[in-house]
């Protein structure tokens, strides 16, 4: 009998994470990397943006954006060591380091998304 594993969850998550990467990352990296530090366009002020911030959907937004993107790196970083390194011997030291990170990151996101007043 086959054993279920948590793979194609772990695919969904990353698809999910690659198209979120895809549609808003370069967004946000002109935006706020690019424009706004070159004064192309005048940023928000810092009221303005913890006011955005201070409405649940955007603190919900930022957090599945946050979180589907480190699972995505984190899918990406676990097969790039192993078809790169070779080091499928080191299963589930890789799976815990790769996805204990996103797991981890996921939640420094959900604190500071929620610490904000």
């Amino acid at each position: 009998m086959v054993r279920p594993t948590l793979e194609p969850l772990l695919w969904l998550l990353f698809s999910a994470g690659g198209v979120l990467a895809a549609l808003f990352g370069p967004i946000f990296l002109l935006l706020f990397g690019v424009l706004f530090p070159l004064g192309s366009l005048s940023p928000p002020s810092h009221d303005h943006l913890l006011s955005l911030l201070g409405h649940p959907l955007a603190r919900v937004f930022l957090f599945v954006f946050c979180a589907l993107l480190l699972v995505h790196g984190a899918h990406r970083f676990r097969y790039t060591l192993y078809d790169g390194l070779q080091i499928k011997h080191l299963n589930e030291f890789v799976n815990l380091l790769c996805y204990g990170g996103a797991i981890l990151g996921s939640a420094v996101a959900a604190w500071f998304l929620w610490s904000v007043p």
